[in-house]
């Protein structure tokens, strides 16, 4: 995970030493950001639709984020409207098995019970960002607010971890039936796709806040290191990830 982290650094440093001639020559213009925020997990732990499994599968993620502008190169509705979004992101949620079966006090709701698992997860990509409004009416201050959403997809790296107080998973004896021959912790990497909704709010010609809602579906369902064999088991792993974010203008045309 380091090496992706040190590549992405290198590209906003190259960013930020040639935004000048960059801008002057073609009108681009980059910003550069943080955002970080609680992320809802829906994984193979819990039941499906249950309260308690929804709202205490929660962990926290951040990231960083790079934007390419192009609203000055020449006038279009689309330069005037869409950004470039890459971002580099990782995010941590610990996971218990929640609902009525895991508060059995028969063995296998004490199996549940026991078990708790965590998805770490890294993730690298680009996303195209569509703003309703004006982006260069936006930049000059017209506006405090704009809207946006975006579609991308990344690429991500997972390390899950799964264990038991009752001892090692996978047997009988520590193991909740459907989970048997079904749980793997080994790292993997596999694609997500992601949306975003959510909105800009302007401080000042350089610096901006934003506030967005992402979905982010993995084409993998051991991303959590589970895969149960039962009927709740029809999707693969994905998040709900509300951000926080904060914006830094490098430069303008």
């Amino acid at each position: 995970m380091n090496n992706p982290m040190k590549i992405f650094i290198a590209i906003l440093l190259v960013f930020t030493c040639f935004t000048n001639s960059s801008k002057a020559q073609n009108g681009y213009t980059h910003e550069i950001g943080v955002f970080f925020g609680p992320v809802a997990f829906q994984s193979d732990y819990g039941e499906r639709g249950d309260f308690d499994t929804n709202s205490g599968n929660v962990g926290i993620g951040g990231g960083f984020v790079h934007y390419l502008n192009f609203p000055y190169a020449f006038d279009s509705y689309f330069n005037d409207h869409f950004k470039i979004r890459t971002e580099i992101s990782y995010h941590v949620t610990t996971l218990n098995n929640y609902g009525p079966t895991s508060e059995s006090p028969r063995l296998g709701g004490r199996q549940l019970r026991e078990m708790e698992g965590k998805a770490k997860v890294f993730e690298i990509g680009p996303s195209l960002e569509y703003h309703f409004n004006s982006i260069r009416d936006f930049e000059a201050g017209q506006s405090k607010f704009s809207p946006f959403v975006s579609l991308g997809v990344h690429y991500v790296n997972f390390a899950p971890e799964a264990t038991s107080t009752l001892g090692p998973l996978n047997n009988p004896v520590t193991t909740f039936s459907t989970f048997l021959d079904r749980i793997d912790t080994s790292p993997g990497s596999t694609i997500s796709v992601v949306g975003d909704i959510g909105f800009r709010y302007k401080i000042n010609r350089s610096n901006d806040l934003i506030l967005s809602s992402k979905w982010h579906y993995y084409l993998d369902n051991y991303v959590d290191g589970l895969s149960p064999d039962n009927p709740n088991n029809r999707a693969n792993d994905w998040i709900w990830w509300v951000n926080i974010g904060y914006v830094y203008y490098l430069d303008f045309f």
